[in-house]
């Protein structure tokens, strides 16, 4: 996540409180230095390459990976006829990416004359993630999104009795959970199988993918006569933050009742899917 998304302190719905008015968040932006070289790839080609990029963090968006114009090949761009406009930073203009026969549309954009509230954004240029066909954070895969350098996961052994409840019915009960915290998520109780009534999960086509955790899939669960859609993930190959939960199932806090040491949580109101992107395989 990040600090302006989700809980977080400038985000969409924050969990804490300050000790003064918070600011007309809407707007908000911050743009600092990245030291990650990251490099973008399409077609087998490299379309960016660069140590000097920017991280801009917008209020209600996941941060975005600025790169200066010199460190962007620019031989393999086509400016195209596309414009959005941001009231925030100004008027954009887009750029195809063309490699021999393979075209990303309008994958890039820049913003020639950007407003004087975001002059530092002259001279740089952002890709969308998705149009590309690889991305690289020094010399490791990175997916789904721009890593956040304050957002930290950690997976941590706890006995603290978990119990799940879907439409009334208990399914899943355990002593042996292992909890992860996520900056600005709620708690996600993982759960051993063992622990999990596995004759009331379906398996779901959907697949999703989170930039710190990995590619996760689903089960949806019937319980109490009716279908709860896509309520359980588990990851069969996590990425290294999230290693201890290989295999390990989680249920949406945000649909199912969750009972902690006897006591029920309160369903968080989240906009946020608790990963990144969601997808049907």
């Amino acid at each position: 996540m990040t600090l302006t998304v989700g809980y977080a302190p400038f985000g969409t719905d924050p969990a804490g409180e300050f000790n003064f008015e918070l600011p007309k968040q809407k707007g908000l932006i911050y743009f600092e230095d990245s030291p990650r070289r990251m490099r973008a790839i399409f077609a087998g080609e490299t379309i960016v390459d660069s140590a000097r990029a920017k991280l801009l963090h917008e209020h209600g968006h996941l941060p975005l990976h600025y790169f200066p114009e010199e460190d962007v090949r620019t031989d393999l761009l086509e400016p195209t006829d596309h414009h959005t406009h941001c009231p925030f930073k100004g008027d954009a203009s887009y750029r195809s990416v063309r490699v021999g026969d393979r075209v990303a549309e309008n994958a890039v954009w820049h913003y020639p004359e950007p407003l004087a509230t975001a002059p530092w954004l002259e001279g740089y240029a952002a890709i969308y993630w998705s149009k590309m066909d690889e991305w690289l954070e020094e010399d490791e895969p990175a997916v789904v999104h721009a890593r956040n350098p304050y957002t930290r996961v950690d997976v941590l052994d706890t006995s603290r009795h978990i119990k799940v409840l879907v439409n009334g019915e208990t399914v899943a009960e355990t002593s042996r959970a292992r909890a992860l915290f996520e900056t600005s998520l709620p708690p996600r109780w993982y759960i051993p199988r063992e622990d999990v009534r596995e004759d009331m999960l379906v398996e779901s086509d959907t697949r999703s993918g989170c930039a710190y955790k990995g590619f996760a899939s689903y089960y949806s669960v019937e319980a109490g006569g009716e279908r709860a859609d896509d309520v359980v993930w588990y990851y069969t190959d996590p990425r290294a933050d999230a290693a201890r939960v290989r295999d390990y199932l989680c249920f949406y806090n945000e649909q199912v009742d969750i009972e902690v040491d006897g006591e029920p949580q309160e369903r968080p109101e989240t906009k946020f899917s608790p990963n990144r992107r969601k997808a049907h395989a």
